[in-house]
């Protein structure tokens, strides 16, 4: 569903029920009644023919003597004077979004042959992208055409001119073909009520002038059509009719200089206006309050910053006011003195500021008699919820979710609140105290208490809800089974989330969940035994981190599905992966790692050609990777670690995958060179071959890495970060992150929030050769690089110290000789390091990162000296002198008596003295400042190794 959300819904309702007022009505049975033509009769047939109606829609149509009368028909209407039809209305409204009420098919030029035929509304069902007929054009008596119905608007009509006595279009198209200009519309001068949303009008800059010429027009909604930006010009040359009532410009990323301007010239009659998901900045403009008869405003997910005005509060028919997603800021309490400071305090309805940086704790809005909305999540409120919500006898929906509240809410909250629809008290510190057996005053449909303490037993008051279409439960410390009753009552439910719990028990029976597009999450608890039939028509499907047992067998059973993801990972399953994924092209995130399936990769799994994660990980999966998968073509991640697959490493991978940002083999038996066409994977971030069996050299292509070339990258998160549920009026968010472990500084880590940052080439534990390539030190973005556990020779790289985003390096257990490179010495941000056990000579260089390490990261390099080894080099020894009972001074004993513990307190007193003294004239003065610093950092690393080698000394003798 569209952002236009439901005001214009129930705007576009009225104006449809004031059209069918305005046509003839069929008589009583006590007057004369005509039946319908028989010619119309037929040609409807024939319409219902090309119709794919798998489950009855149109059952009422038909030849039987009793159905002959084709004007009782469902959606039919004929004139009671004529007989002729001149309504067909097969709109699947938005509350049967029901598998069973949808329309396929193409549509039948037999319409044609109802000559009086004057609205036409076959919206809200899929006629499968086929293109809009052109002999739509031709039923010239229309008035009312609605086709928002997965039509593909390739091109207008030709003969669309032909229906100049329109007063109601509505072309919704949610394919995004592209229009040019919008002149056809020009002939439109009735035209009422214009809807182009969805169509792309990027190369139709003639929009403006062609719209502000629809003298008539009181409704135009063009949301999501890339309109170009007004040409400023435009503005003073054609002003948009003053009868406009509604505007819908959203989703368009129109600037404020594109808007404003000419918006204000038509401000007196507007009374819906969105203006959502665009780019308008600064503070909200005053000259809002001009529009006096305001009555919804919504001006979602822009970047307006600062407070909310205070005219707000004097605009007498505002009823709606959204402006959540933007940069609202400033103390709650002060904003709602500011919309109770006048007349508007007895209009508003609803407030919805969702997704700002408001702080501060719940005013008392006892005063808002009216409210029905008040939606006041994701930002930065605090303090418990004030009771004076309870005096809000008429709202229907709470939205406090993604805050700082903490306190108890008790049944006695919600005595008044009989009206109650929606309920979002989530990811807060609050405690529920309902008792055991508490009846609700409301009727829910949408629940959202997530990350509330509300355990351990599952809430037995939810069995009076019996309209609940979305239920979020998750993380509220429920250790119970989930009753049987439950399961009866849920039958309507479209997005489910009982996930991180500790719920035991087994999953019924799903498959007979009715609606479309289902989001189920039921991960992370106890439920256990076989996986139970699940709905084809979901879209999210998470049943990971339980304890389902047996084969999987049964989704070959699944003809026909509409899964985009499907999540059983961390289970007890077994046996061999199916071989029938053919029937599931629709997935995008297949996740069953963390099992015990066995056997080879099924080659059906390259009929998987929309999968962009495919994790596999953590099995006892044998044999080589089927060619078939480089007909995945769309992966990003490819996770096949702790397996036993074996073979060579497929070229077509690079050649094929070319999308992969993490290619994870680790752990397997994978033999043989790694492949140059590897270096085509431009987008790589992870790539993990480890723990294999590889041999050969590294190749010099791995520089075209080109993502791992940029220090920087633009998005932490790979996967689906907070996707956007929408149900009628009813908004949830559901995510998966793509994760991998990689092994971190001893140990396994799991990196889920932040993968997109990590850049990693592990290559360790295999039998590499040769020297590293000169080439791998233009990675300068790689957070961390082993090469461990080769056969790896030659020098470290001087160059290595490009590398200035390591965090880990580990070259350890291979045969590198000479000097440790004193580039590395440089490599500030340096947490790990293990050069151990290979054939490097010389001093360690200086410099205070290298001498922070355990002397174990360099131990068994026999011919490597200096701190923080215990073997001193050649140049640190001094000449052997007589033992102390000879009673001779020397130089050295000199030395000693010279430095003693005072000398060391001045010298460090000394240095801080100096130090700030300069220092903090520096801080003053930023050319001197940036001048001094590599001299002041050369001067702190001399003056520590000097120290220390003198302390040593000074132990040693006094020994």
């Amino acid at each position: 569903m569209s952002s236009k959300m439901f005001p214009i819904l129930e705007y576009v309702a009225l104006l449809s029920v004031i059209l069918f007022q305005l046509e003839p009505r069929i008589a009583d049975s006590n007057n004369t009644v005509m039946k319908c033509i028989d010619e119309e009769r037929e040609a409807l047939l024939t319409f219902k023919q090309s119709l794919v109606d798998e489950y009855g829609v149109l059952s009422s149509w038909g030849k039987d003597n009793d159905k002959r009368d084709c004007c009782k028909w469902r959606g039919v209407r004929c004139s009671n004077k004529t007989g002729h039809v001149k309504v067909l209305n097969l709109r699947r409204s938005d509350d049967e979004n029901s598998r069973g009420t949808v329309l396929k098919g193409t549509i039948s030029p037999a319409l044609l042959k109802l000559h009086d035929l004057r609205h036409l509304d076959l919206s809200n069902n899929h006629f499968g992208g086929s293109p809009l007929p052109e002999f739509i054009g031709s039923l010239s008596r229309l008035r009312y055409l609605n086709l928002s119905c997965g039509t593909s608007l390739l091109k207008v009509p030709r003969p669309f001119q032909y229906l100049s006595g329109l007063v109601y279009l509505h072309l919704e198209n949610s394919n995004l073909f592209s229009l040019g200009s919008l002149h056809w519309l020009s002939h439109f001068s009735s035209l009422r009520h214009l809807d182009l949303s969805y169509i792309n009008l990027t190369k139709s800059s003639d929009w403006f002038q062609v719209v502000a010429k629809l003298r008539s027009l009181k409704t135009l909604v063009l949301h999501s059509c890339a309109l170009p930006p007004i040409n400023p010009s435009s503005i003073w040359h054609f002003n948009l009719s003053t009868s406009i009532e509604t505007l819908d410009l959203s989703d368009n990323n129109l600037p404020s200089s594109s808007v404003y301007p000419w918006l204000f010239n038509l401000s007196r009659n507007i009374q819906y206006l969105n203006l959502g998901f665009n780019s308008l900045q600064g503070s909200i403009p005053e000259a809002f309050q001009l529009m006096v008869s305001l009555r919804f405003l919504y001006l979602t997910s822009n970047e307006l910053e600062g407070e909310i005005p205070k005219f707000f509060g004097k605009m007498c028919s505002l009823n709606r006011l959204c402006l959540p997603y933007n940069k609202l800021s400033g103390d709650l309490s002060e904003m709602i003195q500011n919309l109770s400071g006048g007349c508007t305090m007895n209009s508003l309805e609803g407030v919805c500021l969702e997704g700002n940086d408001i702080t501060g704790p719940l005013p008392d809005l006892g005063g808002f008699s009216s409210l029905k909305i008040l939606v006041l999540g994701e930002n930065r409120l605090n303090g418990t919820i004030d009771k004076s919500l309870s005096q809000l006898l008429k709202l229907e929906s709470l939205s406090l979710g993604r805050n700082s509240f903490t306190g108890v809410i008790s049944e006695t909250f919600f005595s008044n609140m009989s009206h109650l629809q929606m309920l979002y008290l989530n990811d807060n510190s609050l405690t529920l105290k309902l008792s055991h057996d508490w009846v609700p005053p409301f009727q829910l449909k949408s629940l959202s208490l997530a990350s509330c303490k509300m355990g351990p037993h599952f809430p037995k008051w939810l069995q009076t809800q019996n309209q609940l279409i979305s239920l979020d439960v998750s993380n509220n410390g429920i250790s119970d089974a989930v009753p049987d009753w439950f399961w009866d009552l849920s039958i309507e439910l479209v997005f489910l989330n009982l996930s991180n719990n500790q719920i035991r028990g087994k999953l019924p029976d799903l498959s007979f969940l009715r609606y479309d597009d289902i989001v189920i999450d039921v991960s992370s608890n106890h439920f256990c035994g076989p996986i139970p039939p699940l709905p084809s028509n979901s879209t999210f499907l998470n049943l990971s981190k339980n304890k389902f047992s047996r084969s999987i067998t049964f989704l070959c059973s699944i003809i026909k599905n509409t899964w985009n993801f499907f999540d059983l990972s961390s289970n007890l399953l077994s046996g061999g992966l199916p071989d029938c994924w053919l029937n599931f092209d629709s997935l995008s995130i297949l996740n069953l790692a963390n099992n015990s399936f066995s056997g080879k990769i099924p080659d059906s799994m390259g009929f998987l050609h929309n999968i962009q994660t495919l994790s596999l990980h953590s099995n006892r999966l044998t044999g080589e990777l089927p060619s078939s998968l480089k007909n995945c073509s769309q992966l990003r991640v490819l996770d096949l670690r702790k397996n036993a697959l074996y073979g060579e490493i497929p070229t077509w991978i690079g050649g094929s995958l070319q999308n992969l940002i993490v290619l994870s083999l680790k752990s397997n038996n994978f033999h043989g060179n790694i492949p140059f066409q590897l270096c085509h994977l431009a987008f790589i971030r992870v790539l993990d071959l480890s723990l294999n069996n590889i041999s050969g050299k590294i190749p010099k292509c791995f520089n075209n890495f080109s993502a791992m070339t940029r220090e920087k990258s633009s998005n932490p998160i790979i996967g689906l970060a907070d996707k956007i549920w929408i149900f009628p009026r009813y908004v949830y968010r559901y995510s998966y992150l793509d994760n991998v472990l990689l092994t971190w500084k001893g140990s396994e880590h799991e990196y889920k929030s932040t993968l997109g940052l990590v850049k990693c080439l592990d290559l360790s534990s295999n039998k590499l050769h040769g020297a590293i390539p000169e080439e791998i030190m233009d990675l300068v973005g790689l957070i961390a690089l082993n090469l461990s556990r080769n056969h790896l020779t030659g020098p470290i790289t001087p160059n290595i110290g490009q590398l200035n985003s390591l965090d880990f390096l580990d070259l350890s257990r291979n045969q590198f000789s000479r000097s440790i490179p004193s580039s590395l010495s440089q490599l500030n941000g340096l947490s790990v390091l293990d050069l151990s056990s290979n054939n490097l000579s010389g001093k360690i260089p200086l410099g205070t990162q290298l001498q922070s390490f355990n002397a174990s990261v360099y131990a068994g390099n026999p011919e490597l000296c200096g701190l923080p080894l215990p073997n001193k080099c050649p140049d640190e020894e001094s000449t052997p002198l007589p033992g102390r009972n000879d009673g001779a001074n020397t130089l050295e004993d000199e030395d000693d008596q010279f430095m003693t513990l005072g000398f060391y307190v001045g010298l460090i007193l000394g240095f801080f003295v100096g130090f700030w003294g300069v220092c903090g004239t520096l801080m003053l003065n930023r050319s001197w400042r940036h001048g001094y610093y590599n001299f002041l950092t050369g001067m702190k690393d001399w003056l520590y190794v000097t120290a220390a080698l003198n302390i040593a000394k000074l132990q040693k003798f006094r020994n």
